[in-house]
């Protein structure tokens, strides 16, 4: 529903290297795996997250949708 953030979804292939991960914690995961410690950081109140599709037949699927997180 509206106002929902998935936190984490669709793991990467294992060339994920190349193409980026697909979610902060994945990111986290594997920057502790290889690091010992994640450098990347948590969404924290006030960050925007922007979910848009595109593909080949459309511009934009269903359109941008912006979110801003705030505290709970």
């Amino acid at each position: 529903m509206a106002g929902t953030i998935v936190g984490s979804g669709t793991v990467s292939n294992n060339n994920y290297k190349e193409v980026g991960s697909s979610c902060l914690a994945e990111a986290r995961m594997i920057e502790t795996i290889e690091t010992g410690t994640p450098s990347t950081r948590c969404m924290e109140p006030g960050d925007t997250v922007r979910i848009e599709m595109f593909d080949a037949a459309e511009p934009s699927g269903f359109g941008a949708i912006d979110q801003k997180g705030v505290a709970a």
